[in-house]
């Protein structure tokens, strides 16, 4: 299955962890955004914004670790548009409810993951091998 995972890069660990879990799976990662460093030149911002794109449009699933970025709510609303099951992945339900959450969070299609990083991992597992993802 292809999957992206977006976040901040303040949550790179989790995301690395998240992606390496499900590559042994043998699921594709179709975008690694957290080999990139920070950029600010127009022509580098460009070029990962196209890559970071054209990863959401070929995936069958999206991961989303809160808190997160513009960008990774800009992804959000791609898949969300486009009617890809999401995962919305945080350590407590402050991120689902709080000053910070989106009513986005709460669209059809969206599944919460709640808990440590192996505990995203297994919620995301378990809906892959039940094909509750398309």
């Amino acid at each position: 299955m292809n999957f992206y995972t977006a976040s901040s890069f303040r949550n790179i660990e989790d995301v690395r962890f998240i992606n390496d879990q499900l590559i042994k799976q043998g699921h594709h990662l179709t975008y690694d955004w957290t080999q990139s460093e920070r950029v600010d030149t127009p022509a580098t911002l460009q070029r990962i914004g196209q890559l970071e794109l054209d990863a959401v449009r070929a995936i069958d699933c999206m991961i989303l670790v809160l808190p997160a970025g513009k960008g990774s709510h800009v992804e959000l609303g791609i898949a969300l548009a486009s009617q890809i099951p999401i995962f919305l992945c945080m350590t407590d339900e402050t991120c689902w409810t709080g000053p910070e959450a989106s009513t986005f969070y709460h669209i059809d299609g969206i599944m919460k993951c709640i808990g440590p990083p192996q505990d995203w991992v297994q919620t995301i597992l378990d809906a892959m091998n039940e094909q509750t993802v398309r």
